[in-house]
């Protein structure tokens, strides 16, 4: 094999640095022809565990000391979990960001907060486009997800086609944006895929992920109960079901106010991309406070219980221009993610002492998930036909899981492999290298486990673990960023 600064023209490598032994904080390098492509670069947060800290980003070191054969950054979509250390890690490389309209402009006011506008060179591509990086062919495959314009990626090299799924599921009724085009994915089908590297979070979910037609459908429902005001806790991004929440308070004559600064800026976004058209206008929070009781919808942030989100103020009698009172409802669209248990009860209760009516997905069906059940893995197995599985996007029993089912679809191979294991995937079987020394965020060592794999080669490498954001409040400002190394994490 040649050095691992370099791999060989006849190469093909696959390296995660983040998100695969955990949910979140993605960061996925390929390798060939002494060059490097990287596949998002995003964050996951900070939680009871990590007292002070807000951010959690993955350790770039391997590929900062190869910035000079990186060409570039290809961002499948506009989750916080695959682009939000952007604006916090990209003048570490210096390179092109590729992206599609959407997530271009979500990212740009990303940049703009971080006094980065104008700096990063972000080259959009149309939906299905393609675009040559280096020795990497790149065609994007359009798919479903909760959040507009997911892509898969086809990644073409002279070793070998790999398929790079990025966050997905099968929705029929995806409400924004296209279905998933099954047929360009049949197409690939025939096409001898070396390699599907794709998302396991759903592994062990049985059935099917649901569409988010079902979910407006009963919004619409649900919002005929109430005769006081309604808020709705989502995910920002999601913004089908900020469509949906739009539709149902249209259909019960009630106007919808925006309430969280990054609610305002995904529908800058998504309105800028030429999505959310066609609706009236939103009503500001102010505004908000002089309509009648059952006039009013409100779309807040705070779903995961975040302390400073909107909701979260909200509850705490702390917002200046929202309030909720007894008889009115809350509904939380959204999942629980795990590791916000807590915070997310802390703030029912709160909501409870304001004698306001809670509903969750446990209590009526306002909430399906954006990746893809076992059923929808299947069914991508049986389209695409690769000859190695490699499950990402997921902690270690989803991983696994994921290789299972895979194994089941008739995949010749299987390899599930943490952050930090470096994948040789051409020429030759594929086989797991010693791997990078990163930590995880618990402390305990990752590692890698081969399906009918050949065994291990002995190199080694080292680098340090994820990076982190620790909030520290200022006189005029927010926060301020300090990274450290996050081995001190482990307790």
């Amino acid at each position: 094999m040649a050095s691992v600064g370099r791999p060989g023209s006849d190469e093909l490598l696959f390296l995660p640095l983040g998100g695969a032994g955990e949910i979140g904080m993605n960061l996925n390098l390929y390798g060939h022809a002494g060059k490097w492509l990287m596949v998002d670069l995003g964050v996951t947060f900070g939680d009871e565990a990590t007292p002070g800290i807000e951010v959690i980003m993955p350790d770039p070191r391997f590929i900062e000391e190869r910035r000079e054969d990186l060409v570039g950054i290809v961002l499948t979509h506009a989750h916080e979990d695959h682009l939000g250390a952007v604006p916090y890690l990209w003048e570490r490389f210096g390179c092109p960001v590729w992206a599609t309209p959407f997530t271009a402009a979500v990212l740009r006011r990303k940049l703009h907060e971080t006094g980065l506008a104008g700096r990063v060179p972000i080259l959009e591509v149309p939906l299905s486009g393609r675009f040559q990086a280096g020795p990497f062919e790149i065609e994007l495959v359009t798919l479903t997800h909760s959040i507009p314009e997911p892509n898969a990626l086809v990644i073409r090299t002279g070793a070998g086609t790999v398929l790079h799924s990025g966050d997905w599921k099968f929705d029929p009724e995806p409400l924004v944006g296209a279905p998933s085009d099954i047929d360009a994915l049949r197409r690939l089908g025939e096409q001898n895929i070396l390699a599907l590297v794709c998302d396991s979070t759903n592994a062990l979910v049985a059935g099917h992920s649901g569409s988010e037609a079902a979910v407006r459908e009963e919004l619409i429902r649900l919002f005929g109960r109430f005769n006081n005001r309604i808020a709705v806790a989502c995910f920002a991004s999601n913004v089908a079901r900020l469509e949906s929440v739009v539709h149902a308070a249209l259909a019960h004559d009630r106007h919808v106010a925006l309430v969280g600064r990054s609610m305002r800026r995904i529908v800058e976004a998504a309105q800028e991309t030429g999505y959310l058209t066609g609706l009236p206008p939103f009503v500001s929070e102010h505004d908000a406070g002089y309509l009648p009781r059952e006039k009013v919808a409100l779309l807040c942030t705070g779903s995961q219980g975040e302390p400073r989100s909107a909701l979260a103020r909200i509850a705490r009698n702390d917002h200046p221009q929202v309030t909720l009172e007894p008889g009115d409802a809350v509904i939380f669209s959204s999942r629980v993610i795990p590791g916000n248990e807590k915070a997310i009860g802390a703030l029912q209760n709160d909501l409870a002492r304001l004698d306001v009516e809670i509903v969750t997905a446990e209590d009526e069906p306002v909430h399906v998930s954006g990746h893809p059940a076992r059923e929808e893995l299947a069914r991508m197995y049986q389209l695409v036909r690769p000859r190695i599985a490699i499950p990402v996007h997921g902690e270690r029993r989803h991983l696994e899981a994921h290789a299972r089912l895979a194994e089941e679809c008739q995949v010749p191979l299987a390899i599930a492999a943490e952050n930090g294991r470096m994948i040789r995937l051409a020429p030759g079987p594929a086989e797991v290298a010693a791997g990078l020394s990163i930590p995880s965020r618990t402390g305990r060592p990752l590692g890698a486990r081969r399906r009918r794999c050949a065994r291990p080669s002995r190199r080694s490498m080292r680098a340090s673990g994820p990076m982190t954001r620790r909030s520290r409040r200022r006189r005029g400002s927010r926060c301020a960023a300090i990274f450290t190394p996050s081995a001190a994490r482990s307790r």
